[in-house]
């Protein structure tokens, strides 16, 4: 999250989708509003490098979905959490038959990316990563522009750390993915 600023009053996942698109990038948590300042034009760039690599493996191994910065993933109910990370992607298989939503997904992405801004506490990065996989996220890349790494967080195992020497796979969840830590990076 960008810069949040809490708005008064309960909301619900409804009062969010229904707000105007011109209104500002939001995050709804515990039924609070956030309202969070548009991302820099740096994290922008790292965030479309991570995306487009995400995007093409899983379309040309028909893995699922990938969804780009701003789609909203409702984490809990009553009170209402809606997140959205930088990228995520959802497998083939939860896909309903009849197809995406038109709104919010209902649940976690199976992956969510989040690219850290300049602002971005470490306590309030291991809020929003806690929130992911709590919610039932699979993994979750936390990208860092400052020391150009990735840290892979996933249920069940310690977190992994990567440099720009390294590659991030996607195992388990996306064979054959890899990408170097560097491209991510690359102008």
């Amino acid at each position: 999250m960008h810069g949040p600023q809490v708005a008064s009053g309960t909301m619900t996942v409804a009062d969010l989708y229904r707000l105007p698109d011109a209104s500002g990038r939001f995050a709804l948590v515990d039924g609070e509003l956030l309202r969070m300042t548009p991302a820099g034009f740096r994290h922008g760039a790292i965030t479309v490098n991570v995306t487009v690599a995400l995007a093409a493996h899983v379309r040309m191994h028909r893995l699922g979905v990938v969804c780009a910065a701003e789609t909203g993933f409702v984490l809990a109910r009553n009170p209402d959490t809606v997140l959205a990370p930088d990228a995520a992607f959802v497998r083939r298989a939860r896909i309903p038959p009849a197809g995406e939503p038109a709104s919010f997904w209902e649940g976690a992405p199976d992956l969510a990316v989040e690219v850290l801004s300049p602002g971005d506490g470490r306590r309030q990065v291991a809020r929003k990563v806690a929130a992911w996989l709590d919610a039932g996220t699979l993994a979750v890349w936390v990208v860092d522009p400052r020391d150009r790494s990735v840290t892979i967080h996933e249920h069940g195992r310690r977190s992994r750390r990567l440099t720009a020497a390294d590659t991030l796979d996607g195992a388990p969840l996306l064979p054959d993915f890899g990408l170097p830590v560097v491209e991510i990076f690359a102008r």
